[in-house]
């Protein structure tokens, strides 16, 4: 088990994809009923030839232990237990026969043997792309989740061997050429459409093996840390940009607005007028202060001040 993990930890440094055998150690569902069951067959089967011999010589001796073996043997070969998730292809002769379970599977002794067991369930391997370089020679750091599953398992035995580390290698194949193709910029902005993409690859690549994949799924993008720096001031540059833009939009819309009500005012001195009243009561309307108006000040108001100017005022 140490040298397992130790072999998945140096892949995962080399960017290389490890076996589906070292990194599918911890299943939930467990395998201990058939080989239960196969212990139990051998031994039955052992007991009841013994007794048959016991029972036909009288005694037991070296050649019915040597007989009830064998037989016990030979009835274990020929019984076998699929579970619920597993298809079973059975060989004649090292031919295709047929493909069995789950449940119980029936084979012929060393005429047919179970060639392979394929486990139908989805699964989910980890996978990444270490020190590959973008489009613009950048080198970047992904790690993702590929879920994948065998819909076909007579192709899955026949078409390839070890269909499980294949797909592994598949899935980095393709993401490394994927991130070859992009920017590290696109690859940070897209990286749902880079998802479907490489799902989209590998199931076209993988579909003549009898596999589906499922999904692929990016966890992380590492960017080099001397280069985030120098990102996160093109970010800031970008942003102050955008904002500068903004502001000026609404100089211009605000300098628009204030030339028709230029134009209104300069026509209609009347409206001019009023606006002066309406400026003066804002400015006292809160703080309910004293305004002392100058004489030259009191002018531009005419013929409505002061008394307009009380009523507005609300004096």
């Amino acid at each position: 088990m140490k040298d397992e993990k130790a072999k998945v930890k140096e892949a995962g440094r080399h960017g290389v994809v490890a076996e589906t055998q070292v990194l599918e150690t911890d299943r939930v569902a467990s395998k201990a009923g058939a080989l239960i069951f196969a212990i139990a067959l051998f031994v039955v089967v052992f007991a009841l030839v013994q007794g048959v011999w016991l029972y036909a010589a009288g005694a037991a001796d070296v050649a019915s232990v040597a007989v009830s073996i064998i037989v016990a043997w030979l009835a274990t070969s020929a019984v076998h237990i699929a579970n619920q998730w597993e298809k079973i292809v059975v060989l004649r002769f090292g031919k295709l026969n047929r493909v069995s379970g789950p449940g119980l599977v029936f084979t012929i002794p060393i005429v047919e043997h179970c060639s392979l067991r394929v486990d139908m369930r989805t699964r989910s391997v980890p996978f990444g792309a270490k020190q590959t370089l973008t489009a613009d020679l950048i080198p970047l750091d992904i790690d993702a989740v590929l879920y994948w599953m065998v819909w076909d398992a007579e192709k899955a035995c026949m078409e390839i061997n070890n269909y499980s580390l294949a797909v592994q290698l598949a899935a980095q194949t393709a993401l490394r050429d994927a991130i070859g193709r992009s920017s590290v910029a696109e690859i940070t902005i897209r990286r749902n459409q880079l998802d479907k993409e490489l799902t989209q690859v590998l199931d076209e690549k993988t579909s003549a093996w009898g596999i589906t994949i499922m999904s692929v799924e990016i966890r992380d993008i590492i960017v080099p840390e001397a280069l985030q720096e120098a990102m996160s001031l093109e970010a800031q540059a970008e942003q102050r940009k955008k904002a500068r833009i903004i502001l000026m939009e609404a100089e211009q819309a605000i300098s628009e607005m204030a030339t028709e009500v230029g134009e209104t005012y300069g026509d209609n001195d009347n409206a001019m007028k009023l606006r002066r009243m309406h400026l003066l009561y804002e400015s006292v309307r809160d703080t309910g202060g004293t305004v002392v108006v100058p004489s030259s000040f009191a002018e531009g108001f005419g013929d409505v001040f002061p008394d307009d100017v009380g009523k507005i005022l609300g004096k």
